[in-house]
């Protein structure tokens, strides 16, 4: 799956150019709010225009559900598009995606230019890799590239039925920085390796727990999973958010830390409060108490600060780490000191730093940090079944080198 073709492997001149990118950002009263992802395709489309292909871009834009709706459009993405570019990117506006419009403006095309086409989930197939529109898509082009990793873990028609239409499938530069670190770091990691996992909830990432604790050196657990652990250990949690039905599995990980001689980190004291802020970002109270000793009417919502040096400290000798999920709620400023202290920590060392997507990519940026790590994956689910070393469909349909 680590060696794809990629857009420096093939030759483009003269040749229809289909390039799925991840242009679903995030839209308010038809703003683009968040330009990332745009910013983040241009490497390849300018690679692909400077080569003198026809390109032709593709991508879906949040859940119309297989029906045209006018505020999910990517009309302004275009005009965006041809802002940052410098140049016109033409909109074939088509309901049915590939209908008269897109085909027209296709055949017209120069070498070098750029064309959009409207949201493929417009289309019912697209999500279920429906042969029909995954030909229709192939039509269009000689050539395709894909570029976007949000979406590589799902087989729909633009990303895995296409390419396994297309004479050549290759994959773009974000694409194959993606491979490069999230690959590398789990299968050829330099070591020391230090995975650090959050967010809410163990089952999300079972199988992420189980495949590093084979890979790296030392796992550490924080976010609202640790206190799974911590009750799996006999403490007392409170009302902390707890996952009962894993609490065997949370065993047996820390069984099989200790038997594959792994450091598996938890928390030592714990961020306390009354209830789960409402809103969110509310003032609250709070305290810092050992793991072992959390009241039965409390919940913990953050590690604490003896925690927090004690992660920073195992970080500091790391070679490579790979972060996804934040320590607490995060969103709350009284409760993101942990994450804070995570992401300083990362931010102050030497080593390959690799952000694993989702919450733990919005809090590295939010907070400031984004610049001083190596790698954020752009894709939550791709990124995070990479790390539980699954085949990504839309990776592997890719040619090989």
């Amino acid at each position: 799956m680590l060696n794809k073709k990629s857009v420096d492997d093939i030759n483009v001149k003269g040749k229809r150019v289909l390039c799925r990118c991840d242009f679903n950002v995030p839209l308010k009263e038809g703003k683009i709010t968040d330009e990332n992802r745009l910013v983040a395709a241009l490497p390849t489309i300018k690679k692909l225009v400077a080569d003198g292909g026809r390109v032709i871009l593709c991508s879906h834009l949040g859940k119309p559900k297989g029906e045209p709706k006018p505020e999910l459009s990517l009309a302004p993405v275009a005009v965006r598009l041809s802002q940052l570019l410098g140049q016109e990117v033409k909109f074939a506006a088509d309901p049915e995606v590939v209908g008269a419009n897109a085909k027209a403006a296709v055949e017209a095309m120069k070498d070098g230019e750029v064309i959009l086409l409207e949201n493929t989930r417009y289309r019912a197939e697209e999500t279920k890799n429906g042969e029909a529109f995954s030909k229709e898509l192939a039509s269009l082009c000689d050539v395709f590239v894909n570029d976007a990793f949000g979406t590589a873990h799902r087989a729909h028609c633009s990303n895995v039925g296409v390419a396994q239409l297309a004479e050549t499938a290759a994959v773009g530069y974000l694409m194959q920085k993606e491979i490069d670190f999230l690959g590398n770091a789990v299968n050829n990691p330099e070591r020391p390796f230090v995975a650090i996992l959050g967010g809410a909830k163990v089952a999300d990432k079972l199988n992420v727990i189980s495949n590093l604790l084979e890979k790296c050196d030392t796992l550490i657990i924080g976010g609202g999973m640790a206190y799974t652990f911590l009750k799996a250990k006999g403490y007392e949690v409170g009302t902390s958010l707890v996952d009962d039905e894993k609490i065997g599995y949370c065993k047996e990980m820390m069984e099989k830390a200790e038997k594959l001689g792994k450091q598996l980190l938890l928390p030592v004291d714990t961020t306390i409060a009354a209830a789960f802020p409402s809103p969110i970002d509310a003032e609250i109270e709070v305290q810092v108490v050992p793991s072992n000793q959390i009241p039965a009417d409390k919940m913990g919502l953050d590690i604490g600060t003896k925690t927090a040096e004690l992660y920073a400290n195992a970080v500091k000798s790391a070679k490579t780490v790979v972060w996804n999920g934040p320590m607490g709620v995060f969103e709350n400023p009284i409760l993101a000191k942990g994450t804070i202290a995570v992401a300083k920590s990362l931010a102050e060392t030497d080593a390959t730093t690799i952000i694993g997507g989702g919450d733990s990519a919005a809090a590295v940026n939010q907070l400031g940090f984004g610049d001083k790590m190596t790698h954020i994956s752009t894709g939550g689910g791709a990124s995070l079944e990479f790390l539980e070393g699954k085949d990504l469909p839309g990776v592997v349909a890719a040619n090989d080198k």
